[in-house]
């Protein structure tokens, strides 16, 4: 029994050498099991008033939560490490005041290093910006051609979106909000030449991404939108790509990019599992760390489109941006 002993203890003692050294292993590398959604986009309705033919997230239904509990979900997520929240749609401005609010709410109450907002630009108006402008870092504008032609075939306008980009664009300025234009390269604009216009707008990033199926939304005929008619091949993508690679404020996204990289929260409140699965429950009633356990997120596909960069207006100008300033 005495003679058993050692051997019992090395063998404990080796036991706890591999744990501390795995451990330390772990600590070292930095590696954790949990996620930190550290951005995120909050699309808090479906509905639209464009009808672009590519859309990955159509108007499947018209629910859109409550104030106190967006405002709950804002919080619950800044708790477990939210610095930006991205509101999107369908059309956020469908619902102007409640974005207004949850906008406010964002930078004012929680401090968030970055609220941003994409749209269509067609239902900005002059009094929102002035109510809520102050409180928004980012105006993303999607704008997919600087051809009202090709605006019209893709569904996004009936002709005068392009004005409508222009005059927001201005406005941003205006207002001391930065500047950020959204393109989906697709079938009908991947041979456009987007040069000049981009150096007139001069957005201080311009995001374009590779247009992209997903099956539950845009991938056949059963589904709202049909987006298989818009498709682009790689060369085509490269194409694009070679064509405004020198613009400094072009930051492309292909297909291998762009999927699952994006952490977003449905109308529901709940993390969507984009062309893998379903979603999680809300946030609201599993809370975050459970919900984002049942979420895909491709954080090296985070890292690698650059999804942490100068997002907020201190950032660009080392103090609160004033309306006169450019990017």
């Amino acid at each position: 029994m005495l003679s058993q002993t050692p051997v019992a203890v090395i063998t404990v003692l080796m036991g706890l050498m591999g744990l501390t050294f795995a451990l330390y292993y772990f600590v070292k590398s930095g590696t954790t099991t949990e996620k930190i959604p550290i951005s995120v986009n909050y699309h808090l309705t479906r509905q639209c008033n464009y009808s672009c033919g590519f859309c990955f997230h159509t108007a499947k239904t018209s629910h859109v939560e409550s104030l106190p509990n967006a405002k709950k979900a804002m919080t619950l997520l800044k708790n477990a490490g939210m610095k930006k929240i991205n509101f999107a749609g369908g059309e956020p401005f469908m619902n102007a005041e409640f974005l207004g609010q949850l906008v406010r709410y964002c930078k004012e109450t929680l401090k968030l290093e970055s609220v941003s907002v994409v749209t269509n630009a067609s239902k900005v108006t002059e009094k929102w910006l002035t109510r809520y402008g102050e409180y928004l870092d980012i105006m993303a504008i999607s704008c997919d051609s600087f051809d009202e032609a090709t605006n019209i075939q893709i569904g996004r306008g009936t002709g005068t979106h392009i004005k409508t980009v222009i005059d927001l664009s201005q406005k941003c300025k205006e207002h001391g909000i930065m500047l950020k234009i959204n393109t989906v390269v697709n079938r009908y604009n991947f041979q456009e030449d987007m040069n000049a216009a981009i150096e007139k707008i001069q957005p201080f990033r311009w995001k374009c991404f590779q247009v992209l199926i997903v099956p539950e939304e845009n991938g056949s005929e059963q589904t709202l939108r049909d987006a298989r008619r818009f498709l682009i091949n790689d060369d085509e993508w490269r194409l694009f790509y070679n064509k405004h690679k020198h613009q400094g404020c072009f930051v492309p996204e292909s297909n291998d990019v762009m999927a699952s990289s994006y952490l977003l929260l449905d109308e529901y409140l709940r993390f969507l599992n984009k062309g893998v699965g379903k979603p999680t429950e809300s946030i609201l009633e599993i809370g975050v760390a459970a919900a984002l356990k049942d979420v895909y997120w491709d954080e090296d596909g985070f890292e690698k489109r650059g999804g942490v960069y100068e997002w907020s207006k201190s950032d660009c100008s080392g103090e609160t941006q004033k309306p006169d300033l450019d990017w």
